[in-house]
């Protein structure tokens, strides 16, 4: 019997690759000694066993849980700072005097009111739970209040409604706050109790849905007794502290106290000594303060009087009876600070930031001599000159046709190419305020007739009508912009080499060249620049970490004497205005081009156009500026938006002091009240496309110089202000 042969197409399998699944023993044996790159190089990482990674990571754990039980114990303590708790009610039917008078218990611990003007606020120490809490209140009306309190409080305690959880203004609020950046927060129910019994079942589960959408996984108590009040000071005791990254990385504080001292030459500027507990980071005096609403400032010095709320206060037994003892409360701790004062630290001229925020241009830097008359007029005749230009044109052709027919290098000629040199007159505007509105108006937009519109005779008879108009005015543009964007009509009046001397075409605007240092306006000379500003944020950020700061420590109870202030600081702060103030990180009061980016509230649907001027709540600064608008790409050119839309994030550009991210960003419009809305269009007839002709024409747009740190008194909260926020702020 013949042996079976295999033929010529028999099926060739590939070989088996047992590189891949090569032991360490197999791996060594074929290397013959040969050791890896990484293994010879200095940092040598050694391979751990199983049994060592695990006890490695036992050990971060424990590390991270002792972090948060000594920032438990630091927080409230005898040595650190008070628990600086904001309560806001949610609702109009919470009664806030209700729920300070159950958690001011004396059987609790030892209370002391204070109250300035339309804020209330009282210091609750208890030795028995070793912490002492600060309470203040702060109603959701008041926007701007609530949102600056909230930068400096530890908790933040949500008064809830039974039936509703919260109104339409308590809604606001949260998405601000959300917007802005929440600390630890905590959720108490108030009335609850005074509903049937049968319906207090199905009110908790009906809260707790609603609650659920906004706040999951988080648990409600109850404030309608002392014993509830106990339980919910426990919890405000025992929480995990979240962490604001604009707010840890700078020392806060928040003014318990303050006195204004004239100068003598002035009763209107003097020094202001304000009083409270160094929060997050130890603070200098040679660095520069601000005070959120009015400004930057230098403080002179800094003093270390007695803590006027201590959790143990100090026991004199009578020299006469040893069992008689006479505790010093916190009136006679006011009292005996004079003499017990203690200068820590005072300004050192050298070492002090200074408080320079703009760059003093020099005009004669990089410029020439001025030319002669005879060179000038030498010019002139060149230039006529050179400006005529022969071209074959169509027959017919007028001059004024002619200019706009490019050449075959394509570059116009004519009289057009004078107009070249006066580009930059674009970005060095001088005029006031209504007069570059008007300018624009007349440059930016469309021009069309739009019929009357119809009253209808009941209207409100209390409606402003030049208001109404404006508004009207402005949903018109904004329907336009959104319908024709980036379209303006020639206008029959000017000239269109006129009209657009100062745009250019591009061939493509995402790859076409532009450089960015062209024409720019002088304002750009008064600004501070960056080599590089991420390694210039990274050695700050290093340096806060690393660096041990000389001055006030965390916790400490000092006084501050901040030299050349006003005296509206103080007089807005007696009646019931926070005062509170930040230390600045170097190079933070000057001024820079900040760009942010932000994101449309969808509650607001009025429009809001480019250069009005907003409020800006930015980190721990809260200042007034016109905004420019522009798209959010990763190009090296934006296209300017004339409206913020609500569908889409821009970039809002505008001058202001630098900060270093990362830092929240929301933008306020401030209205007298909620506007009518109106939309009427008439159109007489369908355009033809041979009826227009469009060229793509660009020019650069830069912000105005309108930046106003002074934003003394809390605007009233209204239903169609604007709500952004971003993650992150970036400079130019």
């Amino acid at each position: 019997m013949a042996a079976h042969r295999s033929g010529p197409l028999k099926q060739q399998n590939k070989a088996h690759k047992g590189g891949r699944h090569r032991g360490r023993g197999s791996a060594q044996r074929d290397g013959k000694g040969r050791l890896a790159p990484k293994t010879l190089s200095k940092k040598v990482r050694k391979d751990l066993s199983r049994v060592d990674q695990r006890h490695r990571a036992s050990q971060l754990r424990k590390q991270k849980k002792e972090a948060v039980l000594a920032e438990k114990r630091q927080l409230g303590s005898k040595d650190g700072p008070p628990h600086q708790v904001l309560v806001v009610p949610l609702h109009n039917r919470i009664s806030l005097p209700e729920a300070f008078r159950l958690l001011q218990d004396r059987d609790t611990g030892t209370v002391h009111l204070n109250e300035w003007g339309s804020t209330h606020s009282f210091m609750l120490l208890c030795p028995r739970l070793k912490h002492r809490w600060f309470f203040t209140s702060a109603r959701p009306g008041d926007l701007h209040t609530v949102l600056d309190m909230a930068k400096v409080a530890d908790t933040i305690l949500f008064l809830l409604d039974p039936l509703e959880g919260w109104d339409s203004t308590g809604d606001y609020c949260l998405s601000c706050l959300f917007a802005q950046g929440l600390p630890t927060y905590t959720l108490a129910v108030q009335g609850i109790s005074s509903l049937p019994p049968k319906k207090q079942i199905d009110a908790r589960k009906k809260l707790g849905k609603a609650v659920e959408k906004r706040f999951p996984e988080d648990k409600l108590l109850l404030l309608d007794t002392q014993q509830e009040a106990g339980m919910l000071l426990r919890q405000l005791a025992n929480q995990k502290q979240r962490h604001l990254a604009f707010r840890d990385r700078r020392a806060h504080l928040f003014a318990h106290a303050a006195d204004f001292v004239p100068n003598e030459e002035s009763d209107l500027v003097g020094t202001l000594k304000i009083s409270g507990y160094v929060r997050g980071q130890a603070l200098n005096v040679n660095s520069v303060l601000h005070i959120v609403g009015h400004g930057d400032f230098q403080m002179k010095q800094i003093d270390a009087p007695v803590d006027p709320f201590p959790l143990n206060p100090r026991v004199i037994r009578s020299s006469k009876d040893s069992g008689t003892a006479v505790e010093i409360c916190a009136a006679d701790a006011v009292a005996d600070m004079e003499e017990d004062l203690k200068v820590l630290m005072k300004a050192d001229p050298d070492r002090q930031e200074s408080l320079q925020t703009e760059v003093i241009p020099d005009p004669m830097e990089g410029e020439q001599t001025w030319p002669t008359e005879e060179e000038l007029s030498e010019a002139h005749d060149l230039l006529k000159e050179s400006s005529k230009v022969v071209k074959k044109v169509p027959k017919g052709t007028s001059s004024y046709q002619a200019e706009w027919i490019l050449d075959e290098d394509g570059e116009s000629g004519g009289e057009g190419d004078e107009y070249d040199d006066t580009e930059h007159e674009d970005f060095m505007e001088e005029e006031s305020q209504d007069e570059g509105s008007e300018e624009e108006e007349e440059e930016e937009c469309e021009t069309m007739t739009i019929g009357e519109s119809v009253r209808d005779d009941l209207y409100d008879e209390k409606v402003d009508e030049e208001a109404e108009e404006k508004m009207l005015e402005k949903y018109k543009q904004q329907r336009l912009e959104e319908m024709f964007p980036d379209e303006v009509d020639t206008p029959r009046d000017v000239a269109a080499r006129i009209r657009f001397q100062k745009y250019r075409g591009l061939k493509s605007f995402r790859t076409s060249p532009w450089d960015p240092k062209e024409n720019l306006p002088r304002d750009y000379a008064r600004i501070f620049q960056f080599q590089n500003f991420i390694n210039t944020r990274r050695r700050i950020f290093k340096e806060i970490e690393e660096k041990e700061v000389e001055g006030a420590e965390v916790g400490w109870y000092v006084t501050l004497h901040v030299s050349e202030v006003p005296v509206s600081v103080v007089e807005h702060f007696k009646r019931g205005t926070p005062l509170i103030a930040f230390s600045l990180l170097p190079h933070e009061q000057k001024m820079s081009v900040l760009n942010m980016v932000v994101s449309r509230h969808p509650g607001n649907t009025e429009p809001v156009k480019a250069k009005e001027e907003l409020i800006f709540h930015c980190g721990f600064r809260r200042f007034r500026a016109s905004p420019l608008f522009s798209q959010h790409t990763a190009a090296d050119k934006h296209k300017f938006q004339r409206f913020l839309t609500a569908d889409t994030a821009l970039v809002v550009t505008v001058y202001a002091p630098i900060t270093f991210p990362p830092a929240s960003v929301l933008l306020f419009k401030q209205n007298s009240n909620g506007t009518h809305g109106h939309m009427k269009c008439s159109f007489d007839g369908k355009l033809k496309s041979q009826d227009t002709v469009l060229m793509n024409l660009y020019k650069r747009v830069f912000p105005k110089w309108t930046y106003d740190p002074y934003v003394p008194e809390p605007v009233p909260w209204v239903k169609s202000e604007i709500s952004s926020t971003v993650p992150e702020v970036d400079m130019e």
